[in-house]
């Protein structure tokens, strides 16, 4: 059962805008996942900025494993 407490580790699907720049959490602190929202103040962790490419739908990642930041590559699957 996911306990609404419990961090996602699961990719959220976001929609994005042709040419907005977006800020994606890379500490896990966000509580606006899986965006910034400057939780990451005072640690080692800077979010990664990204610019969409077209209007779409995208699956950003959470687990934090990815290859493909900021993009799900399925990572979350290995370390469940």
């Amino acid at each position: 059962m996911n306990n609404s407490s419990d961090p996602q580790t699961g990719p959220i699907e976001v929609s994005v805008a042709a040419d907005e720049t977006y800020y994606w959490c890379r500490c896990g602190r966000s509580k606006n996942q899986p965006f910034c929202d400057g939780s990451h103040q005072g640690s080692e962790f800077e979010p990664l900025a990204f610019t969409a490419e077209k209007t779409d739908k995208v699956w950003l990642c959470t687990c934090k494993n990815t290859a493909n930041a900021p993009f799900c590559d399925g990572s979350h699957e290995k370390h469940d």
